[in-house]
């Protein structure tokens, strides 16, 4: 499988709402990170669905000046 299979993979959620979340995030946004974001991404994704959900719908600021994080575009998918 090669690396956008396994990311596509990994977003396949127990969360109809996160599935949902993360298949636009891939299709709006993925493309587009940067390798810092990509890295970052990867992480949110081992996160358990529930943690990871209750980050999505947070509404506090991730600290990150220069450019939209990985967790900042989830958030608008």
């Amino acid at each position: 499988m090669n690396d956008a299979g396994r990311i596509r993979w990994r977003c396949r959620r127990g969360m109809l709402e996160l599935d949902i979340v993360l298949q636009r995030f891939l299709r709006k946004y993925y493309a587009q990170l940067s390798e810092s974001q990509h890295r970052e991404f990867e992480t949110l994704l081992s996160l358990p669905d529930h943690d990871l959900w209750a980050m999505i719908m947070v509404e506090n600021d991730v600290p990150d000046a220069t450019s939209p994080s990985a967790l900042k575009l989830l958030r608008k998918s």
